[in-house]
């Protein structure tokens, strides 16, 4: 993947004014989930992506910003 995926996933969160626990919380993840996803230390794998991308209402390409 690439930190385009960190940078959607931080700023639809904050977007959304919630922070990495609460976000964690709604998704069943945990609070370091969250930030190693957004510091690009992990990649979620493909049922995390498509959790993310219907909690927040997006396409998993929007989220992952894949460009055709």
């Amino acid at each position: 993947m690439n930190n385009k995926f960190s940078n959607n996933l931080y700023d639809l969160r904050t977007g959304y004014n919630l922070k990495q626990k609460e976000l964690a919380e709604k998704l069943g993840l945990t609070q370091r989930k969250i930030s190693y996803y957004e510091c690009g230390k992990v990649e979620p794998d493909l049922d995390t992506l498509l959790l993310i991308a219907d909690f927040f209402d997006v396409s998993v390409d929007d989220l992952i910003g894949r460009d055709k």
